[in-house]
């Protein structure tokens, strides 16, 4: 018996590239458990780039109510903690190596959370941020300044003044893909055309969208190459005081604009279940009412989760 325990191999002996095959098959949760506390050995393993391209925390989502005043939204003091604490064992482990950053769409991240996380991942090249109701325009705008390499975001709508689309217009030279989950209307696309004249992807599914503000988007995005309107609720405003009017057909002159991209994505069919789901809620989706991963899903591949 001696000779066989002398023999055996300890987990602290295992290559590290084997460790690391193994740490990739666990969750974020299992990788910030304490595993990197066990050895030095195991410690180096979870620090692998390999496991920290992506911080996926998708599967985290605050535990809120709703409140009438801003930000609209209160979260637990105990949610806050965890997710706190989740961040600084992951970005302790990532050394500055993760390009990816996924946040659940009822995940309310606070301004300190988000300037935290934007100094200890620098090189981030996608931001997956669908709601920002405690994110203020100081937090926001000073995590841009940091995120000089991202080319990929998405976010809710914009309802408020242009200032974070400039912000990446200065900052981010690289920026190419967008999607924004929520209304867009002419100021929205007044401020895409202005601020981001180079996108090359937008996505703008399942939202509300005022047929000129999709007028403003073709005309004005000149680099725009996959436009991506599936679902959407289109509308038509005429002079006041005659009512707004749902468009159920595109007409030719948005689809011969649209002829120049490489791809446009669209469906407004009455047999649609996500289109039947856009027009019950008026095109501002309440995505707590479907299946758990639906939010995630985007007919451009490079936007989908």
């Amino acid at each position: 018996m001696e000779d066989n325990y002398s023999n055996s191999r300890r987990w602290e002996d295992l290559d590290t590239d084997i460790l690391v095959k193994i740490f990739q098959t666990f969750d974020i949760f299992e990788l910030t458990s304490g595993i990197a506390h066990v050895c030095s050995a195991w410690r180096f393993a979870c620090s692998d780039p390999l496991l920290w391209k992506t911080l996926d925390l998708s599967m985290l989502k605050s535990n809120f109510i709703k409140i009438p005043l801003e930000p609209y939204v209160y979260v637990d003091g105990r949610s806050d903690k965890k997710l706190t604490r989740l961040l600084k064992i992951s970005l302790s482990l990532s050394r500055e190596n993760i390009t990816t950053l996924i946040f659940h769409f009822n995940l309310y991240v606070s301004d300190d959370q988000l300037t935290y996380t934007a100094e200890r991942c620098p090189k981030l090249k996608r931001l997956v941020l669908p709601a920002w109701n405690r994110i203020k325009k100081t937090g926001i705008c000073k995590a841009i300044r940091v995120w000089k390499d991202l080319e990929s975001l998405t976010m809710p709508s914009i309802a408020n003044p242009p200032y974070f689309m400039e912000e990446i217009s200065r900052n981010c030279k690289n920026f190419s893909e967008l999607k924004i989950m929520g209304p867009c209307d002419v100021l929205c696309a007044s401020t895409l055309v202005a601020y981001l004249p180079k996108l090359k992807v937008l996505s703008l599914r399942c939202s509300l969208l005022n047929k000129d503000a999709l007028l403003i988007i073709l005309d004005g995005l000149k680099h725009l190459e996959v436009l991506n309107i599936s679902h959407c609720l289109l509308i038509e405003v005429p002079p006041h005081p005659a009512p707004k009017r749902v468009v159920r057909e595109l007409d030719p002159c948005i689809l011969e604009r649209a002829s120049r991209l490489r791809l446009f994505r669209t469906c407004m069919e009455d047999s649609c279940l996500m289109c039947e789901r856009t027009r019950n809620d008026e095109g501002l989706m309440r995505w707590y009412k479907y299946e758990e991963d639906l939010w995630k899903v985007d007919e451009v591949s490079s936007l989908a989760l």
